[in-house]
């Protein structure tokens, strides 16, 4: 491409094209000068060693399956400590009981869970594994009307609460007005049954209560949060623990 020069030639520099590499290098060093150098954000892999020291919960497991507790500890490693990317992660998880009658999947199922643990990534996926394992003998509910299809799953909800706890998992909130419909849709239901059933003895309400946990006798499982929670309302199955309806 051709310019034409319509002023007078005062003088002439020849410039080489080292002559221009030499600027650039020097632009270069000034910016990497004028702005400091990030941290390296260390994410979780599986040849990052285990520190000396390790922090985490233990959880217990009361389980009519079994005749002794299960205590679940699981451990974490701290990321970026001191940083705006600090982070808890699990690393490894032990259970102890002193029934040994289920000794040997039990260890088995702590090494395969440190492993999936310290191989890093998105292992939240365990959660959903485990809470879909039902025992061929029947399953159990725990405190609270929660039902439980085997111990594998309960395990599975305690490192899901687990990760709750440490950030890994955000369970999603009600909010307030959800929350005050399923109060009064409650307290429409107990009214509505202490009419009905004013005959029954309150030795009889108390123990049927006691057995569902904090929701009324009568309710069923709801398969939405796998809690004895579902009622019959107004010709509607409702659940007064998460508020699911069969109506929609």
């Amino acid at each position: 491409m051709a310019i034409k020069i319509e002023k007078k030639i005062k003088g002439y520099n020849v410039v080489k094209p080292e002559d221009k590499a030499a600027p650039a290098a020097a632009s270069a060093s000034d910016t990497a000068k004028a702005e400091p150098r990030q941290a390296e954000v260390i994410q979780m892999h599986e040849s990052l060693e285990r520190p000396e020291t390790l922090i985490g919960s233990t959880f217990k497991i009361k389980s009519p399956l079994f005749e002794h507790a299960l205590y679940v500890t699981i451990n974490d490693i701290v990321l970026n400590a001191g940083t705006k990317h600090e982070q808890r992660r699990p690393f490894e998880i032990f259970i102890n009981s002193k029934n040994m009658d289920h000794f040997q999947w039990i260890v088995a199922l702590t090494r395969i869970l440190s492993a999936v643990f310290r191989k890093g990534g998105d292992v939240t996926f365990l959660v959903e594994e485990m809470k879909a394992v039902f025992d061929p003998r029947g399953g159990y509910f725990k405190a609270g009307g929660v039902y439980m299809p085997s111990i594998v799953a309960e395990i599975g909800a305690v490192i899901e609460q687990h990760m709750k706890n440490i950030g890994l998992i955000h369970d999603p909130e009600m909010s307030d007005s959800q929350r005050a419909l399923i109060a009064e849709k409650r307290a429409a239901y107990e009214a509505a049954s202490a009419k009905k059933n004013s005959d029954v003895s309150a030795a009889a309400a108390a123990e049927s209560t006691e057995s569902n946990g904090s929701f009324p006798p009568g309710a069923t499982l709801c398969q939405k949060c796998n809690t004895q929670a579902l009622v019959l309302m107004d010709g509607c199955q409702t659940c007064l623990n998460c508020g699911y309806s069969k109506c929609g």
